[in-house]
């Protein structure tokens, strides 16, 4: 099983993107965050022409998550209990034996803005809900934009970013939080080049130079761990033209 993650910011500019990563790629499972469509925009049926069933929540400007898979998707949740929040950032569905948590995590603005503030909430009761998750799915997936690097080796310039939005102690902390949980950091499970990052600022020739954040990721439980076959960002697709400022994250099972 095949299973990747992209922040694609905006599918509507970057569909070509997508198909063509698609048909390279091979996912069975593929996760992207920052739809920016509404639901009656979706683009299903090209997708399908592509060989994927299509789950999504979007919301028009902004935001929208969805999953193209392969198989069947069923149990979907895109407003889990305790949360009362309109912006669409949360897609849970089964996949076969996996349960597959596709999350966009607010970026916060600043720290110690309301945005800040609303973030770390978001956060905590994230945490309570994927606590209940794995009380029903032993083969749990969380996978996403998460706005957190959580170590100085997953951001270009430490010192820099030190205490500075997506890199603060409790952006951090709610970070390990949800590890504590049970997840595994599936990324860091394997040996990975130096300053490999998923995340490149649009300015300032960021991408060129490297001056990148890993912010996106794959957190699996252990049982899945346990069959992960490796773990890989891949930057063909922040190379192209009119990019997203993301790049996909990918992860292979055994089964």
């Amino acid at each position: 099983m095949k299973i990747a993650t992209w922040n694609v910011n905006s599918l509507r500019v970057r569909l070509p993107h997508v198909l063509n990563w698609l048909g390279r790629e091979q996912p069975d499972v593929l996760a992207v965050q920052e739809t920016k469509m509404s639901d009656p925009e979706f683009p299903v049926a090209e997708l399908a022409e592509a060989g994927y069933r299509s789950v999504y929540s979007g919301q028009k400007t902004y935001n929208g998550v969805a999953v193209f898979s392969k198989l069947d998707c069923c149990d979907p949740v895109t407003d889990p209990t305790g949360f009362d929040d309109p912006q669409r950032r949360i897609l849970a569905v089964t996949i076969g034996d996996y349960r597959i948590v596709n999350l966009y995590v607010p970026n916060g603005g600043e720290v110690g803005s309301d945005k800040y503030a609303y973030k770390l909430d978001w956060l905590s009761k994230m945490r309570d809900y994927l606590r209940l998750e794995f009380e029903h799915h032993p083969r749990l997936v969380v996978l996403g934009d998460f706005n957190i690097a959580p170590e100085d080796r997953d951001v270009y310039d430490p010192e820099s970013w030190r205490e500075r939005i997506l890199c603060s102690t409790p952006e951090r902390e709610a970070f390990r939080a949800l590890l504590d949980l049970g997840l595994i950091d599936v990324f860091r499970r394997f040996d990975q080049a130096e300053k490999s990052y998923t995340w490149w600022d649009y300015r300032l020739n960021a991408f060129r130079r490297n001056m990148g954040l890993r912010i996106d990721h794959i957190l699996v439980s252990a049982l899945l761990a346990d069959d992960c076959m490796g773990c890989r960002i891949d930057v063909e697709p922040r190379k192209l033209e009119r990019p997203s400022d993301h790049a996909p994250v990918v992860v292979e099972f055994r089964a």
